[in-house]
């Protein structure tokens, strides 16, 4: 049984222009004492072809949690454009919240992305080189893909044939 579980998560700042902060207003319940903070990361999918352009656009420590509900807004930075290949700055990726306790990640959290221009012309043609300050990001926050893994809450310690041996569910979460 997970000892913290998302409750609900709202994207904030959305629809925005493609170089302005992603935000996240994430609520979740912690069920038990936990000794220690938890690791929450951002995470830019920048090509679907290869992990390399993957960039964590922010990680964070929150901590000490309290029992029960609790809240917070993770906010970041747009991901580095230098660092993201140019034919994959158009269309669908993805965005991910990923939370660990003690190294060992224990749910992550998947939002589809499209970047689109909203100028009309540029839309039909887009130009050979992407004009950054004319694309919109839009988060698709309304069917986020939720992937729990199980994960040893009492033990600090990152060996690697528990975290192989982890049992892994999906499910939809439903997030305004």
């Amino acid at each position: 049984m997970s000892l913290v579980n998302i409750a609900n998560i709202n994207v904030l700042n959305n629809p925005a222009p493609f170089n302005s902060p992603l935000e996240f207003e994430i609520t979740f319940e912690c069920n038990a004492e936990l000794k220690d903070d938890l690791e929450w990361r951002m995470i830019y999918v920048g090509s679907a072809e290869s992990q390399e352009y993957d960039q964590v656009l922010d990680s964070i420590m929150v901590g000490p949690i309290p029992v029960g509900v609790n809240k917070f807004v993770f906010s970041a930075g747009p991901p580095q454009i230098d660092l993201l290949p140019q034919n994959d700055l158009l269309e669908v990726t993805v965005v991910l919240l990923s939370c660990l306790y003690h190294g060992k990640e224990f749910v992550r959290v998947g939002y589809y992305v499209n970047n689109e221009y909203t100028d009309e012309s540029l839309a039909q043609e887009p130009p050979q080189q992407v004009v950054i300050e004319k694309l919109q990001r839009n988060i698709l926050a309304d069917k986020p893909k939720v992937t729990r893994y199980t994960i040893d809450w009492t033990n600090p310690s990152n060996d690697p044939l528990m975290e192989a041996a982890a049992k892994q569910t999906d499910q939809d979460m439903m997030v305004q």
